[in-house]
């Protein structure tokens, strides 16, 4: 078979450095780290999770359950990393970072085709090669792209903080899921009253905020904005959204408090947790003084992470991209993960699982591997999204995880209540069968066949 240099040992790249491997092609993945690390990043594990370790829900009939499950029937990596250390989280699929990072780390050692480089990439190399180095792709090979891509776009994604365990105070705190989901008690919750949330609320949208330079905009993803932004919208918003109370009871009154702050286990062993939904841009001394001073139970709080703000570039994939996910302008080069336009862990392993079939078609695999998975699928709706099909003429593309509304709409009048379990069941149907078709699919079926 063929030579890949995959760019970015993040979840697109790792992900999409075994896939072809395992479909016989020679890899070298070329990670910077250990000898540079962006500003995010601290660890010298490849797929090192720098912002939140949820995987989100996994939940098969949400958009993202499905993508779980379509991962896991196709022989990902990645997910099986995640379900390997999993922490408790409720519906959602949350994992232990270290242990995760770690699995994924040895299972491209082990794997005889890949081989791994250290060292920051200024320079595109010759040959076929994957660019999946995510949001934070350093500014030499920014530099590098610039000629072939056109406008660097981006945004700013922020990082939540997390405290240690034995800092949060247990008599204020109380162990609960929304609605009794999963264990059922997998979060600790720290609950306000309408007093402490307003005053709360005062306080982050006063606190002073680390300022993007002066030559960037600060455009935010709306799925995972500051709070402080979300605090500026108006005095309800955090209580609607990462601070909603709803399917919770406050143990000590027998009532739903009237906002919470969730804390979701880091960790296998319990020993730390993190603020869910508290990504910000309010400096260090701001956060502590503010979330210690006005979040019931944080009072003596430890933060082992304090919340940051970081730059996340991505290209223009509709304009830019053939269908195969190549460079128009130069088809030798793929692009997977978020620097595509994908946003998420799960999604960022899936456009690395894409690409991996795309490349293989390219290097003498059969054509029909290029053949991506059904609009349908959430695999399916995450490449529509990608090359622009699930968008009106003229969208201003921007990044997404993938959702509901990157889908085919169904058939016919469908119930409110009904339409997930419709998207799923279909979705389900349309993978399997996909899956069974493809050529040499031996290697894609290990999870769907078990």
């Amino acid at each position: 078979m063929g030579e890949v240099t995959v760019i970015g040992g993040g979840l697109a790249g790792t992900e999409c450095a075994y896939q072809l491997a395992r479909l016989g092609h020679r890899v070298t993945l070329r990670e910077m780290k250990p000898q540079r690390r962006s500003p995010a990043h601290k660890s010298d594990h490849l797929a090192e999770l720098v912002c939140s370790n949820s995987f989100r829900s996994d939940n098969p009939e949400s958009a993202i359950g499905m993508l779980h499950q379509e991962l896991r029937w196709a022989g990902s990596m990645i997910l099986r990393s995640a379900d390997a250390h999993r922490v408790p989280a409720g519906d959602a699929l949350a994992v232990d970072r270290e242990g995760f990072a770690a699995a994924v780390t040895a299972a491209l050692a082990e794997e005889a085709g890949v081989r791994v480089v250290p060292g920051e990439v200024t320079e595109l190399p010759e040959g076929v090669v994957v660019i999946a180095t995510g949001p934070l792709t350093s500014d030499a090979l920014a530099a590098a792209l610039a000629p072939l891509v056109g406008e660097k776009l981006y945004f700013y994604d922020a990082i939540a903080p997390i405290v240690s365990a034995d800092s949060v105070d247990l008599s204020i705190a109380f162990r609960q899921s929304r609605y009794g989901k999963g264990g059922g008690d997998d979060y600790l919750n720290l609950p306000m009253t309408e007093a402490e949330y307003t005053s709360f609320v005062d306080e982050v949208t006063r606190g002073q905020q680390v300022a993007p330079h002066g030559f960037e905009e600060a455009r935010f993803f709306e799925g995972c904005l500051p709070i402080e932004v979300m605090a500026s919208r108006g005095r309800d918003v955090l209580a609607f959204g990462p601070m909603k109370p709803v399917g919770l009871t406050d143990p000590r009154t027998g009532k739903r408090p009237h906002a919470v702050v969730q804390l979701r286990m880091e960790d296998r062993a319990g020993t730390a947790y993190n603020l869910v939904g508290f990504q910000t841009r309010l400096s260090w001394p701001e956060q502590k003084r503010i979330f210690q001073g006005f979040i019931p139970g944080l009072r003596n709080a430890e933060f082992l992470r304090m919340g940051q703000i970081h730059r996340n570039t991505f290209i223009d994939s509709p304009r830019l991209l053939s269908k195969d996910l190549s460079l128009r302008a130069e088809p030798r080069l793929f692009f997977a993960g978020q620097i595509s336009g994908v946003e998420g862990y799960v999604e960022s392993a899936a456009c690395g699982f894409l690409v991996s079939q795309m490349v293989h078609a390219r290097l003498g695999g059969p054509p029909e591997s290029a053949a991506p998975p059904p609009a349908t699928t959430a695999m399916g709706a995450l490449y529509r999204h990608v090359t622009g099909e699930a968008h009106p003429d003229g969208h201003a593309y921007q990044p997404s995880n993938v959702i509901f509304g990157l889908f085919p709409p169904l058939p016919g009048r469908v119930k409110k209540a009904d339409k997930r379990a419709r998207y799923a069941e279909r979705g389900r149907r349309d993978f399997q069968a996909w899956l069974a078709s493809r050529p040499g699919r031996a290697p894609l079926q290990e999870a769907l066949t078990a």
